[in-house]
């Protein structure tokens, strides 16, 4: 009798829930038919056991790590710098590193990582932001700070602002009304479209506060916020950004990633009191790890 064989190659559905908080990406999943003529007193021939890449397969997913060597542990196992391969991990990606979590964003190339404190650091109000990233900072492992990059960060009193009112909005109902900008250029909203956090040659490593221009750049789909969710912190919290704003009903307007994700620039800082425990600072580095 003949045989008839067949792959079948489909996508796998996840839930929203599911790339929010376990991995993000695009993943397949194959089924091999392989039909017999039998009569009916025998038995279908034995398959042969799953192939061993299997597990590795389920164990990546599960880690949000799928990468040539299987190279970075889970998201929730705390590692040492020298531990991780940053050049393994998607944006987005979920780690431990000397007690902290974190969030990475982006490979700057030249073995450069731009990562962010997956949960804000709670009670800090706008104004307090930069002594709390120093302070946070002065705290890393020593470990973690010799691979620290100096950054081009303008100073408090000079970073350019973003009137809130000026903002255009993408009206992409998937993602919701304040998701990104639709006349993010310095014609329609000054300067502060172009402070984008960049690596300077000398100087000692620091923590920053990401810019608006960072977050713009580092939203939607493959890059480290690929949806509301992921942009706010971790449990639904809010964050500030280092962006004044401009206008607005409040003084001192400034801007920040609202607990749902959505960016707001309307509201003033001192809107926000200090002893509110959903949100405050979130420090964000660059790293610098010799490509393997």
């Amino acid at each position: 009798p003949g045989q008839a064989t067949s792959y079948l190659l489909d996508a796998a559905e996840m839930l929203d829930a599911i790339e929010d908080t376990v991995f993000n990406g695009s993943y397949y999943y194959g089924i091999h038919v392989d039909s017999e003529l039998i009569s009916p007193g025998e038995e279908f021939t034995d398959e042969a056991a799953a192939s061993g890449n299997l597990a590795d397969l389920l164990v990546g997913i599960r880690n949000n790590a799928i990468d040539e060597d299987w190279g970075n542990p889970p998201s929730t196992e705390d590692a040492q710098p020298d531990e991780l391969n940053f050049g393994a991990m998607n944006p987005g990606r979920i780690f431990t590193m000397s007690g902290e979590e974190y969030r990475y964003l982006e490979d700057m190339d030249n073995g450069n990582h731009m990562i962010i404190k997956n949960d804000p650091i709670r009670n800090v109000s706008w104004e307090e932001q930069n002594d709390e990233l120093v302070s946070w900072y002065a705290g890393l492992d020593d470990e973690v700070k010799a691979i620290v990059r100096p950054v081009n960060v303008p100073a408090p009193e000079n970073v350019p602002s973003v009137a809130d009112g000026e903002v255009e909005w993408n009206l992409d109902y998937g993602y919701g009304l304040r998701w990104l900008p639709s006349n993010f250029n310095e014609t329609a909203l000054g300067a502060g479209v172009n402070d984008v956090t960049t690596i300077v040659s000398s100087g000692s490593g620091r923590a920053f506060s990401l810019s608006l221009a960072d977050v713009v750049r580092l939203s939607g789909p493959g890059r480290g916020f690929p949806n509301p969710v992921s942009r706010a912190g971790a449990g639904g919290s809010h964050w500030w950004l280092r962006t004044p704003g401009a206008g607005g009903t409040f003084p001192n307007p400034v801007w920040m990633i609202h607990m749902s994700g959505g960016l707001l620039g309307m509201f003033g800082f001192d809107h926000q009191p200090e002893g509110h425990d959903n949100g405050g600072v979130r420090p964000a580095l660059i790293i610098h790890q010799i490509p393997s």
